[in-house]
């Protein structure tokens, strides 16, 4: 291999990072400018306070309609009633107000929230060495530069060198991370569920010939069409729904008022945490058991920071401070006080609640309610299924933008329906007993336990943060956390496993793709070419170089992968100009164009190098003649003859082709008896079963840069690892 002084140009910008190697350098005469956050007025951060109550909080919002009929209590007297009360209003307040607005919140990457910020605030500041993700997105030295990365010094040097030279550390963080993400998708498969069926379920109190049967099949209607209706963008409906919710917070609040007057003026003495207390010594065990119903009147909080990136942070603290948690609070007041009166009626509790001469309204608006609910968690699997692909850690699915003002709208036809199967499969087969509600309970808190470990490790590695209010932050919500999800691990058996097997689904995809990928990553690292081979193989040519344009698209981010080999020695020639290609996704929200393209000049005549930078919410595109016209003028900058110079100006008139190199990825035979029986075999089911798998059936690279098909030629090299 060629040393690390072989590979420089003199009078460029080294890339010098260890985790890379210094065999390149890149031209990046770009002198960043200062960006200023956007500032927003006051009626402004009211509006979008306003156009949030439609996309983040329909899920927490409906929680009234199962919270207190997912909790099994035969007889239930006035202090099991206001101990149930206490225990929601209190994880209302310490989870959706103190963890999520007032702590969450802030942990945002430039506006971005959700699993993956968290991540990328960690990628910004931690050096991944031996990252699971993806080859592409090792650390540079120019990533400082880069805009979007957040600025400031690490808090917690120890921290960061802990995490720096562990890789156990690494690993495990980027599984939870993985994890904490299907959950999400998980969770996205239960509140359509959950929210349409116990929306529809209050119609058989209107009528006894209505039973169970026709209420699974008027939902399991309203979900297909609802998942039907998904392909023409969020964006076709959201206009209605910001005034949907407004009139169930403001109808649900008044109802709510009207209960706790008529039936139990004195209710709101459950906010005494005593209740809780009490609730406990009355019924022991089983009250441990039931805290898997009251964690769902925190359902969708997560949603407030996944969906960040839609609004801002202050008309989300709004929206929840000022219209959403109070008015929850009345609407789960409004029903505790009427259960004490009537607790024969606690499995209905909700339309059981609502005054006879306002039902069928409240039904109506309930229902809409309820599909405003599934949308908000359907579109935020899009988007992090978009995320995961990204990042490299998900099979390349269909992609489809059904806005073009807001990039965040996206559409996936293969994961749409994916999730309707599995929503009908949910109905159909919990037939809306309290089994749905601990399969979503599970989902739900799993989710906030990644967050709450995720966001210590934010805090103790970013943010300066005194290490006491790092440890009561992480043991006060890990012990709440912790003990509603002792109780709903009871409920596996019981429904608990539906969010664990969606999950795994996942997962067992993710791990497989990202195995794949990395076993790819260290076979071209391996097997590399140097200049040295580079330039022998060049002037080994018998024929002339031919005349164009030829971007070789490679994964490759440093370095010459081994199939540029394998491509010249069977076509037996060089493109005039010949540029190798890594599109590099960045763990960070965008890339400013000028930002785009890191330039590097190899050995050989005419043959660059060329990185071009995305962040996961870009959409690479190489579509068209700006692409390559913007190539070539950066490449101007490496020009050191005149000749040279005019065959770069000259390349955008001529022809242009782009080269796609397709692996295969092959199991070795393993030397000894266990390599050969235990890990042998589990690479065969992963490299040759299922990666495999997953790469012949999903869509290609050339699909997903955009590549032009009239000008791409594939060349496919074995890979035997």
């Amino acid at each position: 291999m060629a040393s690390d002084s072989e590979d420089l140009e003199a009078g460029e910008t080294n890339v010098t990072d260890k985790a890379v190697g210094r065999t390149l350098s890149f031209s990046n005469d770009y002198k960043p400018h200062p960006r200023k956050p956007k500032e927003f007025a006051s009626l402004q951060h009211l509006f979008l306070a306003y156009q949030s109550l439609g996309v983040v909080y329909g899920d927490i919002g409906t929680s009234p309609l199962y919270v207190f009929s997912s909790v099994s209590l035969s007889n239930p007297g006035e202090k099991d009633i206001l101990g149930i009360f206490s225990l929601i209003f209190w994880t209302l307040t310490m989870i959706g107000l103190l963890k999520y607005v007032f702590i969450v919140l802030h942990a945002d990457d430039h506006g971005e929230g959700g699993t993956f910020a968290l991540y990328s605030l960690l990628n910004q500041h931690i050096n991944f060495k031996n990252r699971r993700i993806s080859g592409q997105t090792q650390r540079l030295d120019t990533d400082s530069n880069l805009k979007y990365y957040s600025g400031g010094s690490l808090q917690s040097k120890m921290a960061k060198k802990l995490l720096e030279k562990s890789s156990m550390a690494q690993s495990f963080l980027t599984f939870i991370v993985l994890l904490g993400t299907c959950m999400v998708i998980g969770d996205g498969a239960l509140t359509p569920a959950i929210s349409v069926l116990s929306a529809v379920q209050g119609i058989q109190l209107r009528s006894p010939k209505i039973d169970t049967n026709d209420v699974v099949l008027l939902s399991v209607v309203i979900l297909v069409l609802l998942f039907l209706f998904q392909r023409f963008g969020t964006s076709k409906v959201s206009i209605s729904f910001s005034p949907i919710m407004l009139l169930w917070f403001g109808s649900t609040a008044a109802i709510g008022v009207y209960n706790i007057v008529t039936y139990y003026p004195m209710v709101f003495k459950a906010l005494s945490p005593h209740y809780i207390y009490y609730f406990f010594t009355r019924n022991h065990k089983h009250g441990w058991e039931m805290l898997g119903g009251a964690v769902l009147c925190i359902t969708g909080a997560e949603a407030m920071f996944a969906d960040l990136g839609h609004f801002n942070k202050r008309g989300i603290q709004i929206a929840f401070s000022c219209i959403v948690y109070p008015c929850l609070l009345l609407t789960y007041g409004g029903e505790a006080a009427y259960l004490i009166k009537n607790p024969q009626n606690l499995s209905t509790t909700f339309y059981s609640s609502v005054p006879s001469p306002v039902f069928w309204p409240m039904f109506v608006i309930g229902t809409l309610a309820a599909i405003v609910a599934s949308q908000a968690l359907i579109s935020a699997s899009f988007s992090i299924i978009r995320q995961s692909m990204a990042l490299g850690c998900f099979p390349r699915v269909n992609m489809f933008h059904t806005s073009s003002k807001h990039e965040g709208q996206v559409y996936s036809p293969e994961v749409n329906y994916f999730l309707m199967v599995i929503c009908i499969l949910i109905v159909v087969g919990f037939k809306g007993g309290v089994e749905i509600g601990n399969a979503y309970g599970v989902a739900v808190i799993w989710v906030m336990l990644i967050t709450t470990c995720l966001m210590t490790v934010v805090m103790l590695v970013i943010w300066d943060t005194n290490i006491m209010l790092i440890s009561i932050f992480f043991f006060v919500f890990v012990s709440i956390e912790g003990v509603y999800m002792t109780s709903l691990l009871n409920k596996v058996p019981q429904g608990g496993w539906v969010p664990f097997a969606v999950s795994a689904f996942f997962l067992i995809i993710m791990l497989s793709w990202t195995y794949g990928r990395s076993k790819k990553h260290e076979y071209e690292v391996e097997h590399k070419l140097s200049l040295v081979d580079l330039q022998e193989l060049a002037s080994n040519l018998n024929s002339s170089r031919v005349s164009g344009v030829c971007f070789f698209c490679t994964d490759l981010m440093n370095g010459i992968p081994p199939i540029i080999r394998h491509y010249v020695q069977n076509v037996g020639s060089l493109h005039q100009i010949m540029v190798l290609v890594t599109v590099r996704i960045l763990p960070i929200t965008t890339v400013l164009p000028e930002e785009r393209f890191l330039i590097g000049k190899l050995g050989p005549k005419g043959v660059y190098r060329c990185l071009v930078q995305y962040g996961y919410m870009d959409h690479p595109n190489m579509e068209g003649d700006e692409y390559v016209a913007t190539v070539l003028e950066k490449l101007k900058d490496l020009a050191e003859s005149h000749e040279e110079l005019q065959l770069l100006e000259s390349g955008k008139d001529r022809a242009v082709t782009f080269v796609m190199g397709r692996t295969i990825l092959r199991t070795s035979e393993k030397t000894g008896w266990f390599q050969q029986l235990v890990i042998g075999w589990c690479q065969r089911l992963v490299i040759d079963g299922i990666y495999r798998f997953l790469q012949n059936n999903f869509r290609s690279s050339i699909s997903t840069l955009r590549i032009p098909p009239s000008k791409t030629l594939q060349v496919g090299m074995q890979y035997e690892i």
